[in-house]
């Protein structure tokens, strides 16, 4: 058996004290499976003192990771410290500079510094491996650097967030507010204290944006996203889905058009009978169109301790066996640049929801609206406000709320519908649109 592979971890965290564990546990696997034995030498905290569930008193200590990725007797950094900039950029590319491989579960850093590094790696002849940095244990990474290399992709898309789409299912299991969902959340440690990054939908985005490089052969565009978070979603949604036959989902869409590639993330509805509309709770779900292959559904746990784990140490197996792939698919400088698609040319089927003033010509006025813009209307749901007491008279003055669903048709034209909408006074507040994807 080959000398075995030396391993410094940055970043002792909830990740890295998992890799920790999971090598020691399994190394004699990891060795037969990977032809060497893998053994940590090296790692980096702030805080020795605290008890991470291991002895770290036979590695090597470093309080700084830039100088652990400089001067520690390594074959592979792992990198789990976080952020786009700082220790983490400094240490990784201290590592490549040294032709050490680096393993990372840092999308932010990918998706601002992706190429960059892809490049520096390659001029070095180091691996750069990231699979945790995508849907934590699901493999997608390899999936499309590798399984996939043979199709032409014209779409992937995907749950990519635990945290939103818990709270999606808890909306709708438990019928009760986005409010009280993200608290539930944040109290049961699925969202964070500033959960903003995860329901603004930028965590999607840092996703998405390295898997359209992975499947489109492009360079990395993580600011040539079409952004929405969910924080608009309401219970009323929600039910007007179930009763229509759809489910809400934050997704992750990349897909090829004939004006560009079009990145967009944000709210959607997804019929029931789909493979995406049954991933539930904190659960992570990609799906890739492969031309050859069809479509192809990873689902698996998208963040946690081990799971990120299970694909840091995928990685490392992978450097152990000799396996060397370009960074993002194909070398560095044979990517593409990143033409972005016109996305108010976006066509599918909308969900629109109106609070309409109950007058005399207020549906009439919306129906022309929507007939002068071109969009033909699949169905219409019209319910009255109900205080549940049957003694009580309604009142004329409550707007009503009123749902369509719409043919396909184009972002332009729902815009430019629902803004003379506006103007014609016949609603009492800002409409709700939701995009409908077509879906296998």
């Amino acid at each position: 058996m080959a000398e075995a592979l030396k391993i410094g971890v940055a970043g002792l965290g909830t990740v890295g004290a998992a890799v920790v564990q999971l090598l020691s546990k399994h190394g004699g696997q990891i060795a037969r499976k990977a032809g060497r034995a893998v053994t940590v030498t090296a790692v980096s905290a702030r805080d020795r003192s605290r008890d991470r569930g291991f002895d770290a008193s036979g590695f090597e200590w470093f309080t700084d990771p830039v100088e652990m990725a400089e001067k520690a007797d390594i074959d592979i950094f792992v990198e789990l410290i976080g952020g786009d900039n700082g220790p983490a950029e400094d240490s990784v590319r201290a590592a490549l500079k040294r032709g050490i491989h680096v393993v990372t579960a840092n999308k932010a850093l990918l998706a601002r510094h992706g190429v960059d590094l892809a490049g520096l790696a390659e001029a070095n002849k180091a691996c750069l491996n990231y699979e945790a940095a995508v849907a934590g244990g699901i493999p997608i990474v390899k999936t499309l650097r590798e399984s996939m290399a043979g199709n032409d992709v014209s779409r992937i898309y995907g749950i990519l967030n635990g945290t939103c789409n818990y709270i999606l299912t808890r909306m709708e299991a438990d019928g009760i507010s986005f409010e009280d969902c993200l608290a539930d959340a944040q109290r049961l440690g699925y969202a964070e204290a500033d959960p903003t990054f995860d329901i603004e939908g930028n965590d999607t985005a840092h996703k998405l944006a390295i898997l359209t490089s992975l499947a489109f052969g492009t360079k990395i565009a993580s600011d040539d996203i079409y952004l929405e978070g969910i924080t608009s979603i309401t219970t009323a949604d929600i039910q007007a889905a179930d009763e229509l036959g759809f489910r809400i989902k934050l997704l992750g869409v990349a897909q090829r058009t004939e004006t560009g590639i079009e990145q967009r993330v944000h709210p959607t509805m997804v019929p029931k009978s789909s493979a995406i509309a049954r991933i539930d709770g904190v659960l992570n779900a990609v799906a890739v169109d492969g031309d050859f292959v069809g479509e192809v559904i990873l689902v698996g746990p998208g963040a946690g301790g081990n799971a990120t784990a299970s694909s840091v140490v995928a990685d490392i197996a992978d450097i152990a066996r000799g396996d060397e792939t370009p960074v993002l698919g194909m070398p560095a400088e044979d990517l593409k640049d990143y033409q972005r698609a016109r996305m108010r040319m976006h066509e599918g089927g909308y969900y629109i929801r109106l609070a309409v003033n109950d007058r005399p010509g207020a549906f009439g006025e919306i129906a022309r609206c929507m007939g002068e813009a071109g969009i033909s209307l699949e169905s219409i749901v019209q319910k009255r406000h109900s205080t549940g007491d049957v003694h009580v008279k309604y009142n004329a003055d409550v707007p009503q709320p009123v749902i369509l669903i719409t043919y396909e048709t184009t972002e332009v034209a729902i815009k430019q519908a629902l803004e003379t909408i506006m103007s014609k006074g016949v609603v009492a507040e800002q409409p709700q649109m939701i995009r409908i994807e077509k879906l296998n």
